[in-house]
């Protein structure tokens, strides 16, 4: 079973933010293959399938730089192995609506991917990254939670799609055909 953890921060505050483009991807994937996602504690879950594969969708409901505790217990929960662990996440230095899927490796600065890393005392889990890009003059921390500008909601639209399209990919054939496949552009 795949375990995919969409990012973001609690609250209406933020929903439409840069910075909860993990949450929009797992509300897309859920609305795709029919999965219910249920407020726990400190965190949505869904449980359901693709195509027959098992997966499991969360939004972690911590703020994001307390993501990883929720990753944390879910993880021993469902004795989730980190091979099988996804998380979806916004990234400043790819441009807005390009997704990257990366085996492993370090937090790039995102603050959400390090709560897991320390969380979980490793970097080896996969992650689909979305781009955001960055404005010049703005601060990263304004920045990423702003919302996107009219401009760029077809951009987003198209990119929520695609990292779905990525992980039914992943759930299907596995990270590295789902890597061959969306890392292209």
């Amino acid at each position: 079973m795949w375990a995919i953890f969409g990012l973001g921060n609690p609250g209406r505050k933020y929903s439409r933010t840069r910075h909860n483009i993990g949450f929009m991807v797992i509300e897309e994937i859920a609305k795709r293959y029919d999965i219910d996602l249920k407020e726990k504690e400190k965190y949505r879950i869904g449980r359901g399938s693709i195509n027959g594969h098992d997966i499991l969708l969360i939004e972690p409901l911590l703020y994001m730089n307390m993501s990883g505790l929720a990753v944390k217990d879910l993880i021993r929960k469902f004795n989730i192995p980190l091979g099988k662990l996804v998380a979806i996440h916004d990234d400043l230095d790819i441009e807005v609506g390009k997704i990257r899927i990366r085996r492993k490796g370090s937090s790039g600065g995102h603050k959400g991917v390090e709560s897991i890393i320390q969380n979980i005392s490793s970097k080896d889990f996969a992650r689909l990254k979305i781009g955001i890009g960055r404005e010049a003059g703005v601060t990263s921390e304004d920045y990423v939670l702003s919302k996107f500008r009219k401009n760029e909601l077809s951009l987003i639209k198209s990119a929520i799609e695609k990292a779905s399209d990525a992980i039914a990919c992943i759930a299907l054939d596995g990270l590295d055909k789902a890597m061959n496949r969306f890392n292209t552009d």
